[in-house]
């Protein structure tokens, strides 16, 4: 069965991982240029040369609490627009850390670890995976297990992560590759950041087989973690793959599609697989419900923000910052947040799209029609109001440079449309 996902990148079998490059979707190829931007410093923890360097937000001794306020209740997944803008995301802007710091050595274990885990024994499959694997990966996923792994630690009196914590971050990075692979087939996508994909160079059959086998290797794993509430939601996140996949090709050129609509679908194919990374990783270290249900909305929301950042870059950058033709969802009839509010201002539009660019130079006048109608400021203002109910849900994590990041994650999204 094939499974779609977005983007994501991961490197193992026989290929030498590289550490940390950029992944194949915008957020990441825009990761280097983006720091937290607040007053910080780097620490060594454990007195060590080796330590994990920390990050404060003050100038003294004591991690301070990133200005980030919010001043709205969080809301359910399906609320649409708010009635007027939500509150802003303020952090002020002066020095530079990498958001990942704080778990560089976590995540250095990760690539190791999935070396091992994958193994040699499908050298096919494996060099047809390279292909999405070699140009490395920031690991946002993995890395979020990390973070709110380390964040809640403190709640329950562990000291270091557990066996389980790495393992988790090890199954959601396979699972996001194995969808990234078959979102390529399904999509007949001949590119991804610049890169030929893996049907492109090995053929659909490989990218296929390629996809089940990891999607095989991470339900194994899953299984042996032998917690049932963990193996229950990540079972939900494969299921809801094809459920937002078979929505999305349900409703293609359709443009009676809602918002609410749209928001499922992106919960599906975005939200649910980051969410259920934030909930699991707080699941195992042991806290109460409350918390890592709020973890769960966190990851939700932050997951939906992204997503809807994603789709407002298809409209605003370049072919060349895309790695792919800009508009290229519109183009096969996926209607995205900017379209769908467009939608209501321009009778035209819909025109264009139900005839699903039949006339020479229609793409790119719906394209225009989308950027005059206001459909990419009210896209921005959904985003940040998701983003807003991400923040309020780490309210209950004690201060902590890993709640930093976690609050720097929702920021740097952010200023990816600013």
């Amino acid at each position: 069965m094939m499974m779609p996902a977005t983007c994501h990148n991961l490197e193992f079998g026989r290929i030498k991982f590289a550490d940390f490059g950029a992944c194949g979707c915008s957020f990441s190829a825009s990761f280097d240029r983006f720091r937290s931007r607040k007053v910080i410093r780097s620490v060594n923890r454990g007195g060590g040369g080796g330590g994990r360097r920390l990050i404060c937000c003050r100038g003294d001794e004591k991690a301070a609490k990133c200005r980030v306020f919010s001043t709205e209740a969080p809301e359910t997944l399906l609320n649409g627009d708010a009635p007027g803008p939500p509150p802003v995301l303020s952090v002020k802007k002066e020095s530079k850390a990498d958001l990942f710091e704080v778990v560089s050595d976590d995540l250095l274990t990760l690539n190791k670890n999935l070396q091992s885990i994958v193994g040699a024994e499908n050298p096919v499959l494996m060099s047809a995976a390279e292909q999405i694997f070699s140009a490395g990966g920031k690991r946002m996923r993995p890395a979020l297990v990390f973070l709110v792994s380390r964040a809640t630690l403190a709640l329950t009196g562990l000291e270091e992560l557990t066996r389980e914590h790495r393992r988790l971050a090890e199954i959601i990075e396979m699972i996001h590759t194995a969808s990234l692979i078959h979102d390529d087939v399904l999509d007949e996508s001949d590119m991804r950041r610049g890169k030929e994909t893996v049907h492109q160079l090995y053929g659909t059959r490989v990218a296929v087989l390629a996809g089940d086998f990891m999607f095989a290797q991470s339900s194994w794993y899953l299984a042996n973690l032998e917690n049932l509430e963990v193996i229950k939601l990540i079972s939900q996140v494969i299921k809801d793959f094809a459920s937002g996949e078979i929505k999305q090709a349900s409703s293609l050129f359709d443009c009676d599609v809602e918002l609410d609509e749209y928001l499922i679908k992106s919960y599906y194919k975005t939200a649910s697989l980051i969410a259920a990374s934030t909930k699991g990783a707080a699941i195992f270290s042991r806290v109460d419900s409350d918390i890592s249900e709020q973890m769960y909305q966190y990851g939700k929301n932050l997951g939906l923000s992204f997503q809807v950042v994603d789709d407002i870059l298809d409209f605003t950058q370049s072919a060349e910052q895309l790695g792919k033709p800009a508009g290229s969802d519109l183009a096969k009839g996926n209607l995205t947040a900017p379209v769908i509010f467009a939608l209501e201002q321009e009778p035209k539009l819909r025109e264009i799209i139900e005839s699903e660019f039949c006339e020479t130079g229609s793409l790119n006048e719906a394209i225009e029609l989308v950027m005059k109608s206001g459909g990419i400021e009210r896209a921005r203002v959904l985003a940040k109001q998701k983003a807003d109910e991400a923040i309020q849900c780490l309210q209950c994590l004690p201060q902590s440079v890993f709640r930093l990041a976690l609050e720097g994650m929702v920021k740097f999204n952010l200023e990816r449309i600013d």
